[in-house]
């Protein structure tokens, strides 16, 4: 029974000296966490983020339809306008453009024979039947003569004259009928005939060299490919996309700032694009146009701004997406504190001060902003010990237990 009382005396003592160490703990004033208001060089930075476009491209179509026989170029390489990117089959443009030579040098050789009056064959036999015809004619003509005049001295009969006559007639009937073989050879109708078949043919080796000449798909800029996913044996319809090619040295940034900050944002500005992709790198350029509107993106208010971003290396690619900073302002030995020190009460910014061991509400005026720090134009002294954040309300005048991180 004694140990029993023994036992519930010592739980009661150390229960109360729990009680009065969790009150002395509770009475104590709360641990809050305070920097030092610091003189440094601070740049306003609009964060935001963008895609990566060229500041010059142009798409190399396919011209006509066909599948690709040959490739002449590669993802990422460079071209100069006019450089032969794939080339189409053409063999039915080939066999035409042959074909038409072929009729073009026929009709020319029968042109020539028309320019000629006909085969030299036709013509070498026409005129010597011409020429022995002629020849009999005047010894007809001759003899006919001869017996007119022995009919008129009555040596000679009238049959006599009437058969060289006839001879003299049928001689003058064959001269008439090879004249006209002669004319024959070449028709008038037969040149512009033959002009309209050449001019026709003509026309079926110009489409050919068309056809041809869009077999081969050019660059149409000087730049790089980047983007191009075709295959040897790849069917294209005229009118596909071959390959995107831009100039990349400089690539264009767009991004979308918030209404609010539009009014910090000017020309030429510098800007700190990083990307993702390739941690650890940055790249440099200078806001090069600003927005002509406001839009709504969302639940936002965005004006569009665009970035000249130096890509010496041509390793920002189109199509990223990148983190953006502008440097809006920046000021050099400002008095700054962080960000998570700012409080608003009332409608006033401040800080709480510590003062001695107590906190004192301080009201400040603010300048320029940069990602985690902001300027105090007014209100603080350097070296100040101003309040962060704390689980536990602050009030003028509260007791604290300083720590600085």
């Amino acid at each position: 029974m004694k140990l029993r009382y023994w036992v519930l005396l010592i739980v009661l003592a150390g229960a109360g000296v729990a009680a009065w160490q969790i009150d002395k703990w509770k009475s104590q004033p709360p641990e809050i966490p305070f920097v030092h208001a610091m003189r440094e060089t601070i740049v306003s930075v609009v964060p935001t983020n963008g895609k990566v476009e060229p500041v010059e491209s142009a798409i190399a179509h396919a011209e006509r339809s066909g599948a690709v026989e040959e490739i002449l170029i590669q993802l990422g390489q460079h071209v100069a306008k006019g450089n032969e990117l794939l080339k189409l089959d053409a063999s039915d443009a080939v066999a035409e453009h042959e074909a038409a030579e072929s009729r073009i040098a026929q009709i020319r050789t029968q042109l020539e024979v028309i320019s000629n009056g006909g085969s030299s064959a036709d013509r070498a036999r026409i005129e010597s039947d011409l020429e022995a015809a002629q020849v009999s004619l005047d010894h007809a003509r001759t003899d006919y003569q001869d017996a007119q005049r022995r009919q008129a001295e009555q040596i000679a009969t009238k049959a006599e004259v009437a058969v060289r006559k006839q001879k003299v007639d049928d001689l003058e009937v064959q001269i008439k009928g090879l004249k006209e073989q002669k004319s024959a050879l070449v028709a008038p109708t037969d040149r512009a005939s033959a002009e309209a078949r050449l001019r026709d043919a003509q026309a079926t080796l110009k489409l050919a060299e068309v056809k041809l000449s869009q077999s081969v798909v050019r660059a149409p800029i000087d730049g790089e490919v980047y983007q191009f996913d075709l295959k040897r044996g790849s069917y294209l319809n005229a009118g596909d996309t071959v390959a995107m090619i831009g100039r990349l040295d400089r690539v264009n940034v767009k991004v979308y700032v918030d209404e609010r900050d539009l009014g910090r944002v000017t020309k030429g500005m510098p800007v700190r694009i990083t990307w993702d992709a390739l941690s650890g790198r940055e790249w440099k350029g200078v806001v090069n146009k600003l927005p002509t509107q406001v839009i709504a993106l969302g639940t936002r208010q965005v004006g569009e701004v665009v970035c000249l971003i130096e890509n010496p290396k041509r390793e920002l690619p189109p199509g990223a997406n990148v983190n953006v900073e502008i440097r809006a302002e920046s000021a050099e030995n400002a008095l700054t504190i962080p960000k998570e020190a700012l409080r608003n009460e009332k409608g006033q910014p401040g800080v709480y001060v510590l003062r001695g061991n107590v906190i004192r509400w301080q009201g400040v005026a603010l300048g320029i902003d940069s990602t985690t720090r902001t300027q105090v134009i007014s209100g603080l002294n350097d070296g100040d010990a101003v309040a962060l954040l704390a689980e536990k309300p602050l009030k003028d005048g509260m007791p604290v237990r300083p720590v600085f991180p």
